[in-house]
């Protein structure tokens, strides 16, 4: 297995994250979600939790799967959107390095094996789950456009996907 497919193509790829159920999660013995926030959740310049957002927090509450975001973003913008939903966060978290993964499944008290990582960047979410041990599931961007520093990443990813395609290890579409 190549390097590159070992560390930056995720365990799975769906076009949001509504189309992850705590059914599928508990059937996989998944307990936890580390996820991004930004164009992971909601657009990158979008404030608060939408109504299906907040819909799909209750749904993994009511079914006792624990939820962390860890985001690279500031503290304002990671707790102003965290707190009405009551989760926990981790903010300058330094993805891809795994140290805020590791502090996240600390404080859920669930193992590697137990939690998926949900983000929309292979470079950062994508490598910091699989580099560590994790689940990944990497969601199509909220929005089409990005911060300017998510823009080289980006990309980067783009050049990565089209490799996975040519070789025939993924069938989704960019």
């Amino acid at each position: 297995m190549s390097l590159l497919k070992k560390y930056l193509m995720p365990s799975k790829y769906v076009k949001n994250i509504f189309e992850i159920t705590p059914q599928e999660l508990k059937k996989q013995g998944i307990k936890a979600i580390i996820t991004d926030l930004d164009n992971t959740l909601v657009g990158w310049d979008v404030e608060l939790a939408t109504e299906e957002v907040i819909n799909w927090f209750n749904q993994m509450a009511a079914e006792n799967i624990k939820i962390t975001i860890v985001s690279n973003n500031k503290e304002a913008r990671v707790a102003a959107f965290a707190t009405p939903l009551k989760v926990d966060y981790i903010f300058n978290a330094r993805k891809p390095m795994g140290q805020a993964f590791k502090k996240a499944t600390k404080a859920m008290n669930v193992s590697a094996a137990e939690t998926v990582v949900i983000g929309d960047q292979m470079m950062t979410d994508v490598l910091a789950a699989n580099t560590n041990g994790f689940y990944s599931i990497m969601v199509v961007p909220v929005k089409s456009n990005d911060e300017w520093k998510t823009r080289v990443n980006r990309m980067m990813e783009r050049r990565f996907l089209a490799y996975f395609k040519r070789k025939g290890y993924i069938s989704w579409e960019e």
